[in-house]
């Protein structure tokens, strides 16, 4: 059934947008900090421990004076054993299926939500999305969505 050329379902009126579906892959590696702002975000193309390390030894040399820790998921990529973890970064397990808890994803979800209804005709230009996108973010915004009550609440934190 239509009603002024929208089509209507048994709930209410059905979205149409645009649809492609692509079998190409790019990935965002990130980390960001909720206390400075600061963030390292790289296009990669796989997901996997190799570029996972090649992603730790970038954020190794940002402000290589500072001790960077990263809360992280149970990824395979994130545990793998032949990653050398460098010095100045000390890797945080979430307990499994709490990713709640992590302050990046709110980050992939300011993202995400910015990619709604939207088509690239090639893999190059989504990834000038995704760097328009990086470019855009500010310290201050980093700061405002990464935020958690837990990372300010205890001593635990030294770096506070």
């Amino acid at each position: 059934m239509t009603r002024n050329g929208k089509t209507l379902t048994a709930r209410g009126i059905k979205p149409i947008c645009p649809f492609q579906q692509v079998f190409k892959s790019t990935y965002l590696f990130g980390a960001f900090s909720p206390i400075t702002g600061d963030s390292l975000q790289l296009i990669l193309p796989g997901c996997n421990g190799d570029n996972f390390q090649v992603f730790l030894e970038s954020l190794s040399i940002q402000n290589p004076e500072v001790f960077k820790i990263m809360v992280l998921d149970n990824g395979a990529f994130h545990k793998a054993k032949k990653l050398n973890i460098p010095e100045n970064i000390a890797l945080v397990f979430l307990p499994p299926y709490s990713p709640e808890l992590n302050p990046a994803e709110k980050m992939w979800a300011k993202y995400k939500r910015q990619f709604t209804n939207l088509v690239f005709d090639s893999l190059e230009k989504l990834e000038t999305f995704i760097c328009q996108l990086v470019v855009n973010t500010t310290a201050n915004e980093i700061n405002s969505i990464c935020r958690y009550n837990y990372i300010f609440s205890d001593s635990f934190w030294s770096i506070l």
